[in-house]
């Protein structure tokens, strides 16, 4: 197991002087004083991705063999931040092959007799307990690994490969704002991240120098599931932004993020003040100040779907709705799992603006999300698009703009005062009989 402690390391040469970009080799990149900051998420890389990069570095080794003594194999862009009265050059991105390939180096120095962890090792905490059980499975692995290689000559290979052979580009930087647009820009070619992740890194840069906030907002992040972030925005915020202006909805991409920036906190517009006014009382649609806020806005509608979820369940009220809901064979369909998304996002959107759980309110939501299952004979996400927005088709029993009128409404009882027919009256499939007998039940009891 590696030992990992916080020691004090001396900072070797690595940039020249007003250098900001270098090709510099794995083994100098390690000498140096190399930080992880407190804001970082915790180390993930799995044995899986440690195997592929010995892989490359044997291929690595063996091609240079083979073309000539000056090839070089380049392991991607490392972007560093380091302030002018700082030593530390804190790791932005690429801290995840980093400490991997200190783990290996670590591994390879202690073959050879030296068993000091290299400055990465010494000088971060590594206090995720996710981040110490990445480290120590991985460390396991390729202590396994190397111990199988009884070749001397390979095992020199491999050690001469970090200062003769691999290599990164490394970017330096003196602000830290620049240093997360360089984040963003790496990030938007190549391997494509997830909207939230830009996300994430537009909204650390836009909390500035505060340390402590920029921990504290990754590690609530970082405790969230990343699949929970990633169907808020998917499945709820950005239809639900887009449905209740009347516009279909499209899939949730990095070219759709603009609106998830919110406003810049020292901005002077007057919707600013009021945003700035508001600050932690979250709309859905609603501008939010960039930086903290957008951390906090993800956990609170996160919880809030789990809430309105928890609602359906588990009153009493709701029990003819949850039937319906935990029903085994509609669950079957996609189509259902389509309707019944569609009933949490109109259901969340309500109760955003609301805060209130009225039972008539809440069946006739549920019910117009139903009736389109009934409706139609196949259930698609283009139908449920067009049905959102109220586009008038004459399939649908219901034609209305439900979430624009959600949008709209002053009242709730602007909503359960809405006209929602049970009745269909297009040629639909019979297959939905018995669901169309439990929502007029329901109904019956609004």
């Amino acid at each position: 197991m590696v030992k990992l402690t916080s020691v004090g390391f001396k900072m070797a040469i690595l940039f020249g002087e007003g250098e900001n970009i270098n090709i510099v080799s794995i083994k100098n990149l390690l000498d140096a004083n190399l930080v992880i900051p407190k804001y970082q998420r915790p180390y993930k890389w799995s044995q899986k991705n440690i195997k592929n990069l010995i892989l490359d570095i044997e291929g690595a080794i063996s091609k240079s063999k083979k073309d000539n003594t000056h090839f070089k194999y380049r392991l991607g862009t490392i972007i560093l931040f380091k302030s002018n009265n700082n030593e530390e050059y804190e790791i932005i991105d690429g801290q995840q092959r980093i400490i991997s390939l200190s783990l290996i180096k670590y591994e390879l120095d202690r073959i050879k007799g030296n068993d000091s962890p290299n400055t990465i090792l010494k000088n971060s905490d590594f206090n995720s307990s996710k981040s110490q059980e990445n480290l120590n499975k991985n460390y396991k692995f390729i202590k396994d690994y190397f111990s199988l290689i009884k070749d001397n000559k390979l095992i020199n290979d491999f050690i001469n490969s970090f200062s003769d052979i691999l290599e990164f580009v490394i970017i330096k930087v003196d602000k830290l704002s620049e240093a997360f647009q360089l984040f963003d820009s790496q990030n938007t070619r190549g391997k494509a991240l997830y909207p939230h992740d830009l996300l994430k890194a537009y909204h650390l840069r836009e909390i500035k120098n505060d340390q402590y906030t920029m921990y504290h907002a990754v590690e609530k992040w970082e405790k969230i599931n990343n699949e929970d972030i990633e169907l808020i925005f998917e499945n709820y915020l950005f239809p639900i932004l887009n449905w209740s202006n009347r516009f279909k909805t499209k899939i949730f991409s990095v070219n759709e993020i603009d609106f998830y920036k919110g406003i810049e906190e020292d901005s002077y517009y007057s919707y600013a003040k009021r945003a700035r006014s508001a600050s932690l009382n979250f709309q859905i649609g609603e501008p939010f100040i960039s930086g903290n806020d957008f951390f906090e806005m993800v956990s609170y509608y996160i919880t809030l779907l789990n809430d309105v979820k928890a609602e359906i369940e588990n009153n009493e009220k709701f029990k003819d709705i949850n039937k319906v809901l935990t029903n085994s064979l509609y669950n079957k369909s996609k189509g259902f799992q389509y309707a019944k998304n569609l009933f949490y996002a109109a259901l969340l959107y309500y109760y955003d603006k609301f805060h209130n759980f009225d039972v008539i309110a809440i069946k006739k939501i549920f019910i117009y999300s139903m009736m389109l299952r009934i409706d139609m004979k196949n259930l698609g996400l283009d139908s449920i698009n067009k049905y959102a927005i109220g586009e008038f088709n004459l399939k649908y029993t219901n034609n209305l703009p439900l979430f624009f009128l959600i949008n709209k409404a002053r009242l709730h009882n602007e909503i359960s005062s809405l006209v929602i027919e049970v009745n269909p009256i297009n040629n639909r499939n019979s297959k939905w009989d018995s669901l169309l007998k439990e929502i007029r039940s329901i109904y019956g009891e609004a």
